[in-house]
């Protein structure tokens, strides 16, 4: 049996089975961290082009102006600008159609933010389900390995004819380092999946009272052009 005690060392000298379930963690833990990045950094740029949009939007400016500024955007609108553009698009339409029933019109507006709104959610969404997977497996994948070296530890102690603290600890140390593992694969991945998740409400929190809001604005256009 090893003496060499170090975490690689043991690494190393443990059975194919555990040493299998160690490149899996380290794999859910690389992938698990790249999740986590991405999704801040995308998180963060979606809360601030939210703040931006609504500074903007509410500064009293013309609808007509913020509506091609946003249908402008590099690479598209997103976040509470796609919903905007997706209600406002279809608001000018039906105008354009001839549209003389404002209710129905509304409708139709709302109906458009909504799909912007759920392919935006959708978006703030992805990685959050990986993240959940990670950490809720991993402990158990990592229990797994344990479980594994530790009868393998115990079948080639069984075989020596004296068994010493020396011969026990490290076939005993290779398994519990799966456990480890598993551990420090899974903490990240729950803490940030509950993180971001409520992020992620909170932003679609956002984005429901705005499609309330301009639905209600578009009513009052719709009726003002009505009675014109």
């Amino acid at each position: 049996m090893t003496s060499d005690l170090s975490v690689i060392g043991l690494i190393l000298e443990a059975s194919m089975p555990v040493q299998i379930v160690m490149i899996l963690l380290m794999l859910a833990s690389l992938v698990s961290w790249t999740i986590i990045f991405t999704k801040r950094r995308l998180i963060r740029r979606t809360r601030a082009a939210s703040d931006d949009f609504e500074a903007a939007f509410w500064s009293g400016g013309d609808l007509n102006t913020l509506y091609q500024s946003a249908a402008r955007e590099k690479g598209g609108s997103f976040g509470m600008a796609s919903i905007f553009e997706g209600g406002f698009r279809e608001f000018n339409r039906g105008l354009q159609q001839g549209a003389v029933n404002p209710d129905k019109l509304i409708e139709e507006c709302r109906r458009a933010m909504n799909v912007s709104r759920m392919r935006e959610v959708d978006r703030l969404e992805q990685g959050l389900a990986p993240l959940a997977t990670i950490g809720s497996t991993s402990p158990y994948v990592g229990l797994f390995g344990t479980v594994w070296g530790i009868m393998n530890a115990f079948m080639e102690i069984g075989n020596m004819q004296s068994a010493t603290l020396a011969t026990v600890a490290p076939p005993i140390a290779e398994a519990l380092i799966a456990t480890a593992a598993g551990l420090f694969a899974a903490i990240p991945a729950v803490i940030a999946y509950n993180h971001y998740a409520d992020k992620v409400v909170r932003l679609e929190y956002r984005y429901d009272g705005f499609t309330e809001e301009f639905s209600s604005i578009l009513q009052r256009h719709a009726r003002a052009k009505q009675g014109g």
